[in-house]
């Protein structure tokens, strides 16, 4: 029943039960958010996050994200109600076009948006949606590693301050970049 909810792409895995729940409460919403009708996910998927928690990552194709940032807010409230003990993220579910080198030349150049570099940092954007990125900070360790420092608008900083771990739990997992969220003491800086 849930099925019409999920528009996978031809070469993609079957449904797994977590992507039908997720379809399901999607079903179950529709009445108390009419704009969720048009609207479907693309895949869901469950992070782990420190201390035994779980996230619960959906999602959506890119056409339709425009439509989930209209609702995206009282969509996440209602979802975090439904599966009580995970954290809701929504993601567009983007490509990354691999480097053309002589042998695997397009006709076409590609596109920036599909490069890694854009795709990663969508992502980032997509997670903190409701908040915005004031700030980036790269710190490169004696060790070699890479410590993404993000820092998120302070006028958020009640509504989201639960959320941090989860954001880069999930980053880390996406990705496999570290990344560490902060809202700014000083916000002048930015």
């Amino acid at each position: 029943m849930a099925s019409h909810k999920i528009q996978k792409a031809k070469d993609a895995s079957t449904t797994d039960e977590t992507e039908l729940a997720v379809a399901q409460a999607l079903v179950d919403l529709e009445s108390n958010i009419p704009e969720l009708r048009p609207l479907a996910i693309s895949g869901a998927k469950e992070v782990e996050l420190a201390a035994g928690k779980k996230a619960l990552v959906i999602f959506v194709p890119v056409p339709m994200l425009a439509g989930f940032r209209k609702v995206q807010q009282k969509l996440t409230r209602e979802l975090e109600k439904k599966f009580s003990d995970r954290h809701v993220v929504l993601v567009a579910q983007r490509r990354i076009l691999a480097v053309p080198s002589r042998r695997s030349q397009g006709k076409q150049p590609r596109p920036r948006s599909r490069t890694l570099t854009s795709v990663h940092n969508a992502i980032l954007d997509d997670m903190v949606f409701p908040t915005e990125i004031v700030g980036k900070r790269l710190r490169q360790k004696v060790d070699g590693s890479k410590q993404l420092k993000v820092f998120l608008d302070a006028k958020d900083a009640t509504s989201l301050e639960y959320k941090l771990d989860t954001f880069s739990a999930v980053y880390k997992k996406l990705t496999g970049k570290a990344v560490s969220f902060e809202f700014p003491a000083n916000a002048e800086v930015f």
